[in-house]
């Protein structure tokens, strides 16, 4: 069966989904390796393409749009004052 989830890819979905599931609980790439058998060579790969297509959606989907212009105020007293 061929993986929906990348192309030309020779894992199967259940695969595909359970190097996303280690993806999600944050298990390094050794860990993942272990668990489904898969080299660590791959997954790395694997994890630097989830990596970026989160990237990229996160850009698109950005509500800051072109220049942002903050004010000084913003950032507080320039010294603060010794409270008794």
């Amino acid at each position: 069966m061929v993986c929906k989830y990348q192309k030309s890819s020779s894992l199967s979905d259940a695969k595909m989904r359970q190097i996303i599931k280690c993806f999600s609980l944050d298990l390094t790439a050794s860990q993942t390796a272990k668990l489904t058998g898969i080299s660590r060579q791959s997954i790395n790969r694997i994890y630097t393409k989830i990596r970026l297509r989160i990237f990229t959606y996160c850009l698109q989907n950005t509500p800051f749009n072109g220049e942002l212009e903050a004010d000084e105020s913003y950032f507080g007293a320039k010294r603060v004052r010794c409270r008794w």
